[in-house]
């Protein structure tokens, strides 16, 4: 089942067609020919070849006529059998749309952007794929609100690549400052992925400004950094609790076997935590905390 990162990535591009075009010429430095229309693609090329082959998606340069047909790839881990699929879309989109093509990998991962960057041979003389690769080092440093809510897709893209840096909480800011103005869909999966891509330390400053009165642009940010502390409160007395459960058994030197340790720290109700406390001061294995 596709990740949420992975799903993230895709809307993005899904969301802003040009978003391709502008990464290959502007970051990449792709030659890119002169078009006037953008548009995205169907990704199913089972039409033109034997067997089912899917893209991840197909971004379409027209002027007038097709011009260049980008296949964009969402890649979060290497695996050796992209070096056969790749080419195969690449040959497949040609066929279909009859012009130039380019492959555009994407990955928030910089040693998996280095291995998509590495050319494909296909055969001699000059036969060979060498894909455009977008990772985190080529993803832009968006902190500014104001340009974050003008390029909202590059903003998400800013937080994704560089949340878990010391900029991880000016990125998130921004990028949250980008989402409050699009539709719910769209803004709760956004909110998803940029909260899942900072390190710890943005994420606990951002429940310290919720403490401190500072208001989101985004109420469903408000409510989702909200909900991750009380959810987070939880945790952490459960946690407790069922450490107190293990500690009183091992103080009355009862064997606490791994299936038993795993039960109790795996435990999710408060209420079941505190009865084991009670019970481990006078069972006598472990196994009867379980019992009524």
């Amino acid at each position: 089942m596709p990740s949420l990162i992975h799903e993230a990535l895709l809307m993005l591009f899904k969301d802003h067609p040009s978003l391709a075009a502008e990464f290959l010429r502007d970051v990449l430095g792709a030659p890119l020919p002169r078009f006037s229309e953008v548009r995205v693609e169907p990704a199913d090329l089972t039409e033109v070849v034997p067997a089912a082959h899917y893209a991840d998606l197909v971004v379409l340069l027209l002027k007038k006529r097709p011009v260049l047909a980008i296949v964009v790839e969402v890649q979060l881990g290497r695996d050796p059998e992209k070096a056969y699929s790749w080419p195969s879309y690449a040959v497949a989109v040609r066929a279909r749309y009859r012009c130039r093509v380019c492959l555009l990998v994407v990955t928030t991962d910089e040693g998996v952007a280095r291995w998509a960057a590495e050319p494909i041979e296909l055969g001699p003389p000059n036969f060979v794929l060498r894909p455009y690769v977008l990772g985190p080092r080529a993803v832009p440093l968006i902190t500014d609100p104001a340009e974050a809510r003008a390029r909202p897709e590059i903003a998400v893209l800013s937080a994704m690549a560089h949340g878990r840096s010391e900029a991880g909480l000016s990125v998130a800011l921004a990028a949250l400052a980008a989402a409050a103005g699009l539709e719910e869909e769209r803004q709760k999966l956004y909110v998803d992925v940029i909260m899942s891509s900072l390190n710890e330390a943005a994420k606990r400053s951002l429940e310290a400004m919720m403490k401190s009165g500072y208001e989101f642009e985004s109420e469903f940010a408000r409510r989702y950094v909200a909900q991750g502390r009380k959810e987070g409160a939880q945790s952490g007395a459960l946690k407790a609790k069922a450490e107190a459960v293990i500690a009183v058994l091992e103080a009355r030197e009862l064997e606490v076997p791994e299936s038993a340790r795993e039960h109790i720290l795996t435990a999710t109700d408060l209420n079941e935590l505190d009865c084991w406390i009670r019970r481990a001061a006078v069972v006598r294995e472990a196994s009867e905390l379980f019992t009524v």
